[in-house]
This record gives structure tokens, C-alpha cells and sequence, in this order.
């Protein structure tokens, strides 16, 4: 995981494991890597990773089963409203960063299709 050292690191990793849940690389209802896992292959103290994970539990993403451990949500529509929550963020700061170089709506949306066809291909 690459750091952004203007941002809190804990709020890093609530937006990396929302990802990893909407991608699937987390699915619906398995259970998450432990904590101390976690730390291990992020490199990140437990307790920030604990500070994550109990953000996920609060929104409702993950379930701490007291003997079980975490596991991720079954609810689908909460994880489909986070990802659409996740792409309107992406995509405000796609508009800002065009928008600061100049670019119009025309001209941005036809660098995504130019930029969309390619990486598919």
C-alpha cells in the first residue's frame, strides 16, 4: 500500500479495504484477514488497522463476530451504494484535476472514451 502522507493513514486503509469489499477481492459474506495479518502485509501498526476496521464496522461493511473474527457484509445494497460513493469521489476528483488544467466537458469526456477504449483493449 502506498502512503499519502497528507491524509491520516487509518483513513487510508477504510478507503483500501472499502475497495477491496466493492471489487469482490473481498466478498460478500467471507471472512476478512485478522488484524495482526492485516498489519503484517501493510505494513501498518495494529492498532491503526483496528481504528479501519471498526470504521467498516461502524458503517456496516464488516461484522466483528466476538469468536469468529470480521467478515464482510451480506447486504448488497450496501455495498453497491459504497461503491457508487467511491466512484462519485473518484470521479469529483477527476473533475477538479481537468478542470484545473483547463480542460472542457467535451474534451474531458472524449479523453475518457480515448483513455476507456485503450485500456480495455
Amino acid at each position: 500500500m502506498s502512503v499519502d502522507d497528507s491524509r491520516p493513514i487509518w483513513i487510508q486503509l477504510v478507503e483500501t479495504f472499502s475497495r477491496n469489499i466493492v471489487t469482490g477481492e473481498w466478498t460478500a459474506g467471507s471472512k476478512i484477514p485478522s488484524v495482526r495479518e492485516l498489519a503484517l502485509t501493510t505494513g501498518v501498526n495494529p492498532n491503526t488497522i483496528q481504528r479501519a476496521l471498526s470504521q467498516l464496522d461502524a458503517s456496516g461493511l464488516t461484522v466483528a463476530e466476538r469468536t469468529q473474527g470480521r467478515f464482510v457484509t451480506t447486504d448488497r445494497a450496501l455495498i453497491n451504494d459504497t461503491q457508487q460513493d467511491l466512484a462519485s469521489q473518484a470521479t469529483d476528483a477527476h473533475i477538479d484535476a481537468v478542470s484545473a488544467l483547463g480542460l472542457s466537458l467535451d474534451e474531458t469526456v472524449a479523453l475518457i472514451r480515448e483513455r476507456w477504449a485503450s485500456s480495455s483493449s
